[in-house]
């Protein structure tokens, strides 16, 4: 998955005395957006000022460091304007094309995770006046009336809902327009006063009119250009297994048995690797 980069590491404790050096990594964000540059085709490499790229220190915010070395958004809560040569790009793309390594794609999304908070909290929601960088914490503070914001994260899951008695499971993909056309598995975003297990139910009945039972927990991710961490659940269905597909999120959704699992084009995803998982284990029968 993104963040199993070993051994390179990203150390996300914030730093309020870090100093940009030379040889750092800067990150220029636009949304979903992040400048790049095409060193040898088609690899992509983001801002490094030893590559010869002039990025003036000033206005700069610590987001983490990467293999010991601090990374930095750039000024204007990222959204400066990118240096000469350099082009935005979507993360879409970065994830489709041929990319740079893992450890930078798992930078680049942790940074925009950052980049979007730091930019839909320029002002207090509280009282509306701007706010300032906290002195020591990773938090923007009012001068107002001093409200503290700390990053958002959206607790989201990723469902694999299985049929043992047929042995298939049900890949989806979202809706037109919504995201990229790969098969993946039910997810969706926690609601308040629900449990992360009632979450499981009501995704899968929402988008698939199933009932699941055997609820149980794989692991999780942290999937930063949705600001989000996901919990990976296996559950199989109880019941009628017809698949009433909710046509508003999803454009596709089927039983499928192993040898109908062909997997993401990577293996980035807790999505991609629960159903490879599974298709791998029923493979080996």
């Amino acid at each position: 998955m993104i963040q199993d980069i070993a051994p390179h590491a990203l150390k996300n404790e914030f730093q309020a005395q870090a100093v940009p050096v030379t040889g750092e990594l800067v990150f220029f964000v636009r949304g979903q957006d992040l400048a790049v540059r095409r060193i040898d085709e088609p690899s992509l490499s983001f801002a490094f000022p030893e590559v010869g790229v002039d990025v003036a220190p000033e206005g700069l915010t610590f987001l983490f460091e990467l293999d010991g070395k601090s990374c930095w958004l750039a000024p204007d809560r990222g959204m400066a304007e990118p240096p000469a040569g350099f082009e935005l790009t979507s993360n879409r793309d970065l994830r489709m094309e041929k990319r740079g390594p893992r450890e930078l794609m798992y930078a680049a999304y942790t940074a925009v995770h950052l980049a979007g908070w730091y930019v839909k909290h320029r002002f207090c929601g509280a009282c509306g006046a701007p706010t300032n960088h906290h002195a020591t914490l990773r938090a923007l503070s009012c001068p107002s009336c001093g409200n503290l914001v700390f990053p958002r994260i959206n607790p989201a899951v990723i469902v694999c809902v299985r049929d043992p008695k047929r042995e298939k499971i049900v890949l989806t993909r979202y809706a037109r327009g919504r995201y990229m056309p790969i098969d993946a598995l039910v997810a969706g975003f926690v609601e308040i006063g629900e449990t992360i297990e009632e979450c499981v139910r009501r995704e899968v009945r929402e988008e698939l009119g199933l009932e699941v039972t055997n609820i149980t927990y794989y692991k999780s991710q942290p999937w930063g250009v949705a600001g989000d961490v996901l919990s990976g659940y296996w559950c199989d269905v109880v019941g009628d297994p017809t698949l009433h597909m909710d046509k508003e999120e999803l454009g596709r959704a089927v039983w499928a048995g192993p040898t109908e699992i062909p997997g993401q084009p990577d293996d980035l995803s807790l999505t991609n690797e629960m159903m490879c998982l599974w298709r791998d284990e029923h493979l080996r029968r």
